[in-house]
């Protein structure tokens, strides 16, 4: 009876999970967009287990501003469960006996109103070679709809059969309206794990001054909560209902803002799920995702020429304010990199960095003693050529050396080393602030060795890394410079490898 029991509890905790994480936003004074927080709101069906509304609306990547995210939340058991295409028209795959998530979605997009987005989480993931993985975007988990309607209009095509099969599932007349319905779609698979999101709450927590569990305690007690909220029929909140229940139920601890030294500060190049779009009050955010489709930079902007002033001016803007940052990178690798030159060791600047990933979001510090028996580098050196120039390849949350070296073969001809730092691969193995500052230094003493008394050598940077090891490496900008720092195209639409952002002289 008990095991039986047990999938429900944690399916249900799951679900609260979500919730919490998007309602603590509530508390933050520089989430003013955020109005209100439901779960299991009274609609539209199967996208009402977590409800954010926005007003004003928010920017995502797309064209159209976004009043409100529909949660649809998947909880199993097993982590190692897989999905394609094709389970997105089975109803037994959301657990239903009529309905698929994308007839729940066509029905959800007729009933929610203009500007709604709707979004699946799911702890399972998506089958490895299914033409689902292609069309869900690296930057905002969004359906690249474009891709999906991409070339050949056929039928027979691999992406034709998607499109057959949705279309006719849903019952539409042509493409166009499948188009319109999946809009704004967005497929969050992988999620985090209950103890993953559990340990991002209590760091959210922890920032507006909610009191969540004792290290010692074996419960969560907001998981209980949220069932005794559920039985008093109590489901949504606004900024001011959700502060006095905070306050009723005693886990709202009042901490004056000056009890905090460090100001909140973020960039943003591309947004992810609805928690992450708060963290620092507007006037100190930088938001460059207008300058992007998806993870790619518009047309007619250039990277050396718009966006590095733009965050060099917002970082030393902050910097007169104070001395003291806690720096919100959501955004590329090379925003990063040029977020660590502006605020580099000699800048006289204590920063924290927030670090997310699969394990939530981290508070990172430089000197926080996670190097002392942390991993280092594995480091070997490939010759390619007989040109000066050289290449780096940084694999840590996944191997850089092959397309790194595809790269420099058919597009660097001057290279003619490649340096590889392996460490993983994997998304945990970088374990703080410490280790990766240890690393990205590594990385810096070993280049300017191999460079020797040719400093004017041109250094060509791959990386896969969190942002926090691209932000350290760019505090060390003067020992690899000149470097040209290049981003990945994650969404495989452009050429399916690096593309050069900037130099760095």
């Amino acid at each position: 009876m008990a095991d039986a029991v047990m999938p429900r509890w944690h399916g249900d905790n799951y679900q609260a999970r979500v919730f919490w994480e998007n309602a603590l936003n509530l508390l933050d004074d520089g989430a003013s967009c955020i109005v209100e927080v439901s779960f299991e709101a009274d609609g539209p069906k199967a996208f009402d287990d977590v409800v954010v509304r926005y007003d004003p609306a928010v920017v995502r990547s797309g064209p159209e501003r976004v009043t409100a995210d529909y949660h649809q939340v998947k909880w199993h058991v097993e982590y190692g469960g897989r999905f394609g295409y094709a389970d997105l028209v089975d109803p037994s795959f959301i657990g239903a006996k009529t309905s698929s998530i994308l007839q729940r979605l066509k029905e959800a997009r007729q009933n929610a109103g203009p500007g709604a987005c709707f979004s699946f989480i799911t702890t399972y993931r998506i089958k490895d070679g299914d033409p689902l993985a292609d069309l869900v975007s690296g930057n905002d988990r969004s359906l690249l709809v474009e891709k999906l309607f991409d070339g050949t209009k056929t039928d027979g095509s691999r992406m034709g059969a998607v499109r057959k099969l949705w279309r006719e599932h849903l019952g539409l007349a042509d493409n166009e309206d499948l188009r319109g319905i999946l809009a704004n779609f967005r497929i969050f698979d992988g999620h985090r794990s209950l103890e993953e999101l559990k340990e991002s709450i209590i760091l959210r927590a922890k920032t507006v001054g909610v009191l969540t569990t004792l290290p010692t305690s074996s419960d969560f007690r907001l998981d209980e909560l949220a069932r005794a909220l559920k039985k008093r029929g109590l489901n949504s909140f606004t900024r001011e209902t959700f502060r006095q229940l905070c306050k009723d139920e005693s886990i709202l601890a009042e901490i004056a803002a000056a009890a905090d030294p460090y100001l909140p500060v973020a960039v943003r190049s591309f947004l992810g799920p609805a928690s992450d779009i708060v963290g620092a009050l507007p006037e100190d955010s930088l938001m460059l995702t207008g300058s992007f489709r998806q993870r790619y930079l518009r047309d007619d902007l250039d990277w050396q020429r718009d966006i590095r002033p733009q965050v060099e001016d917002f970082l030393r803007a902050k910097v007169v304010r104070s001395p003291m940052l806690r720096l919100i990178l959501d955004a590329h690798a090379s925003v990063a990199f040029i977020a660590g030159a502006v605020l580099d060791v000699k800048s006289g600047v204590s920063i924290e960095l927030v670090q997310k990933g699969r394990v939530g979001s981290r508070v990172w510090r430089a000197d926080d003693g996670s190097e002392r028996g942390a991993q280092t580098f594995d480091v070997a050196e490939h010759k390619l050529g007989d040109g000066p120039e050289i290449a780096v390849a940084i694999s840590v949350a996944q191997s850089a050396e092959a397309a790194a070296r595809a790269y420099c073969e058919a597009s660097l001809p001057k290279v003619g080393r490649l340096l590889v730092f392996a460490l993983g691969p994997s998304q945990r193995v970088v374990l703080g602030g410490g280790h990766a500052a240890a690393l990205a230094e590594s990385v810096a003493n070993h280049l300017r060795s191999t460079k020797g008394n040719e400093m004017d050598v041109v250094a060509h940077v791959f990386a896969a890394a969190p942002n926090a090891l691209l932000f350290y490496l760019g505090q060390q900008h003067q020992a690899i410079s000149p470097c040209i720092v290049y981003e990945y195209d994650f969404d495989r639409r452009g050429n399916k490898s690096y593309q050069p952002s900037m130099i760095m002289d």
